[in-house]
Formats: structure tokens, sequence, C-alpha cells
């Protein structure tokens, strides 16, 4: 092959790694930092102006898989939340009869709260597709069963659709450690919330938290029922139905890290399987006639989808170009690069110096997943059921003193009915 062909090839592929993580990002902060202040913030301050308006009435829908280590601890936190009750309904989906979640949600005594119980596992997007149709309000908050939500935060997703070109609203997803309850946001979650707050000043928002999102009901779409990213497909659906999504990091839920690496690692392959599937669904934005939501969509999304690919480019074209003394220098860069990674992936409890390892891991680790995922679209056949991660009791908010007894009163009374259910279960 040419020698010029496989030069020009090795610098495009490092160029795109390159311009996806680093040259993006300092992009679309630069256009958000030339949008005008006043067109900017102009869909926040219209939600903050609409505080006095009446508030609409809201459903939250929560699909639930074997979930009764944490169930308890979820509907305390949305029993405390901060919204009129007549206007406020809580649907737990189960997704299969196959623990005690469903007994679990059901001795709860809470009038606004109500099981949907699905006796066959089928995924999440079906229990989705089944429950939206079933649920009154106006607006549809989805949220998980393991997040924790501030008791404002309905307020503050709800009433922004007083604007009616709003379709979509993200909250913000605070990570917290499983054992301490410390936030421990990591670079890369803090990457990508400066990311989405860039992106909300250009009107681009691409996707939203599936643990905290609002959405219109009337435009939710029946999704396919082996949609893995079911955030990520109904959030961008908003896009092409001429509606727009914002972000609001005022309404904010917290969640606990995943267990282990290993488990964050099958999390991220998931997402990243997810994230190729959807494409069949929403190419159509990627069409130029969207402006920023198509170039947003082009740079933050399937460039860096395509990451593995280009990397995988980058060296194979570097090992045919050992001649020139050039890359002989690249290669060794490249090799360092990897060994490094390795390092950090490996030894992620070592000293000062294998922590700067730790960002090459991360990143190594990240764009393998994607790699396996891409190979898993292509190559299997995917299904809309997931294996979640193991739980352990999801942390519980600060609440005032006034709400203290009334919560400890409560909380063992759901301790009695885990220890009746468990009895009952057994014999």
């Amino acid at each position: 092959m040419n020698p010029i062909l496989i030069e020009t090839i090795f610098w495009s592929a490092l160029a795109l790694v390159l311009y996806t993580y680093a040259g993006y990002p300092l992009l679309v902060w630069l256009l958000s930092r030339l949008q005008s202040r006043w067109a900017t913030n102009q869909l926040l301050e219209q939600g903050k102006s609409s505080n006095s308006n009446p508030l609409p009435s809201v459903s939250i829908v929560i699909a639930a898989y074997r979930e009764e280590s944490v169930i308890l601890d979820r509907l305390n936190n949305l029993a405390k939340l901060d919204y009129p009750s007549d206007k406020l309904e809580i649907l737990i989906g189960c997704d299969g009869d196959l623990d005690l979640t469903g007994e679990l949600v059901t001795s709860y005594k809470d009038e606004r709260i109500r099981l949907i119980q699905f006796e066959q596992r089928r995924g999440k997007a079906s229990v989705l597709n089944d429950c939206v149709p079933q649920a009154k309000g106006e607006i549809i908050v989805f949220s998980d069963a393991n997040t924790q939500m501030d008791p404002q935060c309905i307020k503050q997703l709800a009433k922004h659709f007083q604007n009616e070109t709003i379709g979509c609203v993200c909250g913000q997803l605070v990570l917290e450690d499983q054992a301490t309850g410390k936030n421990v946001d990591g670079l890369y979650w803090r990457y990508e919330n400066f990311l989405k707050h860039c992106e909300n000043k250009l009107g681009a928002v691409l996707g939203v938290n599936g643990a905290l999102y609002a959405l219109r009901k009337k435009l939710y779409i029946t999704i396919p029922p082996e949609t893995i990213n079911d955030d990520f497909l109904i959030g961008m659906r908003v896009h092409l139905a001429g509606r727009q999504i914002i972000y609001d990091a005022s309404a904010f839920a917290t969640e606990e890290t995943a267990s282990s690496v290993r488990a964050e690692f099958q999390r991220r392959t998931r997402i990243g399987t997810g994230a190729f599937q959807s494409l069949k669904q929403l190419k159509g934005l990627l069409n130029p006639k969207y402006g920023y939501i198509a170039f947003a969509f082009w740079s933050h999304k399937l460039l860096r989808w395509l990451c593995p690919v280009f990397m995988t480019i980058a060296l194979l074209a570097n090992l045919c170009l050992l001649n020139n003394p050039i890359y002989q220098m690249t290669l060794i860069a490249q090799t360092l690069f990897y060994v490094s990674a390795f390092a950090g992936m490996h030894f992620v409890n070592g000293g000062r110096y294998l922590k700067l390892c730790r960002v090459p891991g991360m990143f190594v680790q990240m764009n393998l997943a994607l790699a396996i995922g891409l190979y898993r679209h292509c190559f299997i056949l995917q299904n809309g059921t997931w294996e979640r991660a193991e739980r352990t009791h999801a942390p519980e908010l600060p609440i005032s003193e006034l709400d203290l007894a009334e919560t400890q009163s409560n909380s063992q009374k759901q301790e009695t009915a885990v220890t009746n259910l468990t009895h009952s279960s057994k014999s």
C-alpha cells in the first residue's frame, strides 16, 4: 500500500480521537461562551418566573427488577417529595415476580404509590411501554429504584413545562460512595457534566440521566422491546419531535456508584451496545439541518462511539510505517500509553506514579467497553432484559427534625413487613 496513504490514515485516525476528547470540548465551550447571555438562559429564566403558576400533574414511573434490598428506602424517599399530593402519583412497574419487591410496594401505606406487577420478566423497555399509558399525569418523571431524589427536584423539573417549546427536562445525578455516602463524582463524570452544561446553552442536550428526567406524556412513543438505552432513545426523540431538551442542575438526585470495577465495566459495555443500537432510530438527527444538535451528536456521541476503531487503525497503520524514524517514535509513544493504561487498570491502589496512570486506564477501559459493545451489536442478538448490579441499602437524603420521628416509625413498620413477608414466603 502507498506509504503516503497509510500516513494519511494514521494521522486522520489520531486526529479524530484527539478531536473527540479534546477538540470538541474546547470548541463547544467557545461556542457556548459566544452565545448571548440572554438567549442562553432564556428557558431557565422562564422556568424560574413560573413558580407562581399552577404546577402540572406528575406521574413518577420506576421500572424495578429484583429490588427488594432497596425498594423500601426508595419509597421512603418518594414519600418525602415536596409536591402537591393531589397532583402526584408513583407507579412501580415490577418486571417479573422473582422476589419480594412487589409485596413490599403493596405493603407500603401511601395512596399515591401504585404497583403494576408483571408476572413474566420482559425487560425495562416493555415495562415502560405498559406503565406510561396507565399514568394519569401530564408529565412523566422517569427514575430508578436505587435513586434518591432531593425533595424539591420534581418542582424544579415540572416548572419548566410552562414553556410549550420544552418537551423534556434532565436533572443532575450526583454519584456517592456506597460505604461512606460521600460525593465521588470522578473526572469523567465532571467532564460529562461540563459538556452537558455547554450543550445546554446551545440547545443541543444529548440524551438524559436515566435516574432523573421529565417528559411530556404526549411525546412518549412506544420504544422497541429490545431497547437497551431507553433513556437516551426517549430523550433524543424529543429533538425529532421538534421540542427542546434542557438540563437543570438544580433538580438533582443521588445514586451509589457501581460496587466494583467489573460491574462498572459491564455497565459501560451494555451502554456501548445500546448506543450503536439506537442509531437505527436516531440517525435522522445526524442531518446538518438540525444545526447544533447534529454537530453535538456527531462530535460527542458518534465519533466517540467509533474511537475504538480509530485507535485500532492508528496502531495498525503505525506498524506499517516503521521504516521511518518518526513513526518509530509514535509507536513507542503508543506503547507507553497502553502500558500505563494497563497499570492504571490493574494497580488501582498503587503509589503516586501509578495514580497518574488512572486517566489512560479509564480511557482505554471505556473504549474497550465500546469495542465490545460494537461487537455485540453487530454479531449478537440483543433483548431488553438486564442484569442489575448488586445493591446495598440506598443512602438517605438529609431530612428535617420534624420528619424524623415519622420516618423512623415508617421504617420500623416496613422492617416488620419485610420480616413477615420473608417468613410467609419460606412457609
